[in-house]
């Protein structure tokens, strides 16, 4: 009988724990290999982040012993992930890969990535995370990826709109609802933000950021609540908010979202600290520079928040050569050369500390009105721990994405959350997993 195999996060809850459901009994750790102090080789780079090939040919301009090739691959979303996790299991997929942290335990259970212990230098480059980031990389006992960027939760608004509105940065959800009927008060046809149903991740980051767990165990069981008492509350407000028209439903990054926030119909952004080139390249041309600001997302009465986002850097099953890898990878996601060499290409925060200053230097940010990577640092500052993703975030995220297609005609968001946890519960047991709500 095909066995699969759960790992739980390491940083928080039961660390050594391993779950394993059907044939077999629970294994343990992988012996980790000697250490090579000086690999060398080729190794192949999958990435669809932007600027990536930049930072393998800084990395092979530095040293001459090891020779990274680089090959773009389309995002997660657009196939990226059934790409690389074919190749994987054909055998042929790259040494080193990118994945989104919602998406790493899938691939781990999987046998499809190689632990980096004996790889890594531990000391130099996981002991130095926080626990909150150390918790979306380690299973079981072992590290299974480099984190890159930590990506918190930020609220995005346009300033001149909350003084028009007679309103401050709204500090709790309760501010949030009244500064939005103010603005409707003076701004009819504007909204306060938008509701964005086809992104799952950010209503997995609003009821984490609330207290939330998608995903735990329970004995020898997956424990999943989707609609867990901290999602209904925040299901429950984001439907008064709806029904209030204080935000609006629509699909992110489509035509539309861009249309009303170049127009006003939409003045606020919930989204994390990559979203601004994305409000900048929308809104610019309407002369809008110096009206957004970023500001910590609300609360519910206690500074919160939570990751929306971020990727990690992995050995996959395929590699010949991990300890070349490795090298590599610790100078991905740990060296300022690698931020330095990717660029321009957005406001990121990173995970290791000290590299955020680097990548903030090549950020210009003078479109915004305020010090937005203050904000990113208090925001991170606050992140809820005791989060972990579940075995398998494909099927939580398009049965959330499917309920949440019927918003526009009559649907509601906590409708939405009981069917994702009931089609959530029904998959991961499709799948062999032994489960319970």
């Amino acid at each position: 009988m095909k066995r699969r195999q759960l790992l739980l996060g390491a940083a928080s809850l039961m660390a050594s724990a391993a779950l394993v459901t059907g044939c077999g009994s629970t294994p343990t750790a992988t012996p980790a290999p000697t250490p090579v102090e000086d690999p060398s080789g080729n190794i192949t780079f999958w990435s669809s982040m932007a600027g990536m090939d930049k930072v393998a040919e800084a990395f092979n301009a530095s040293q001459d012993k090891i020779k990274v090739t680089f090959e773009t691959i389309p995002n997660g979303g657009a196939g990226g992930y059934a790409k690389l996790s074919t190749a994987i299991t054909a055998g042929n997929g790259p040494d080193v890969a990118t994945i989104e942290y919602p998406q790493l335990p899938q691939f781990v259970s999987n046998g499809q990535l190689q632990p980096l212990d004996g790889y890594i230098n531990k000391a130099e480059t996981v002991d130095k995370l926080t626990d909150e980031t150390k918790a979306l990389v380690q299973f079981g006992e072992q590290t299974y990826a480099l984190p890159y960027d930590a990506a918190p939760m930020i609220m995005w608004y346009r300033k001149d709109m909350l003084d028009k509105a007679g309103v401050s940065t709204p500090k709790t959800w309760q501010e949030f609802e009244e500064a939005g009927k103010k603005l409707k008060a003076v701004a009819p046809e504007a909204h306060l933000a938008s509701f964005n149903p086809n992104e799952a991740a950010l209503t997995a980051a609003l009821s984490w950021q609330a207290g939330g767990k998608w995903f735990g165990t329970e004995g020898d069981s997956w424990k999943v609540g989707v609609n867990d008492e901290a999602t209904r509350k925040v299901a429950t407000y984001w439907q008064k908010l709806i029904d209030q028209k204080i935000v609006k439903v629509q699909q992110s990054f489509s035509d539309e979202w861009s249309a009303d926030l170049a127009s006003g119909a939409v003045v606020g952004v919930l989204g994390a600290n990559w979203s601004a080139t994305g409000i900048q390249k929308r809104t610019e041309a309407s002369g809008q520079k110096g009206q957004w600001i970023a500001a910590e997302v609300p609360n519910w009465g206690t500074p919160a928040d939570a990751f929306y986002g971020g990727s990690s850097f992995n050995i996959t099953k395929s590699s010949k050569n991990p300890a070349a890898a490795a090298k590599f990878i610790e100078f991905l996601a740990t060296s300022k050369e690698a931020i330095s060499a990717r660029g321009n290409t957005g406001s990121a925060f990173l995970a290791y500390p000290g590299l955020t200053p680097v990548a903030q230097k090549a950020f210009d940010a003078s479109y915004f009105g305020n010090d937005i990577y203050e904000v990113f640092d208090k925001a991170y500052s606050t992140i809820t721990p005791g989060w972990q993703w579940g075995p398998n975030w494909d099927i939580t995220n398009t049965a959330l994405k499917d309920a949440y297609g019927t918003l526009t005609s009559g649907g509601k968001v906590l409708d939405a959350v009981d069917t994702a946890q009931d089609a959530t519960v029904a998959g991961l047991k499709q799948n062999g997993l032994s489960v319970k709500e």
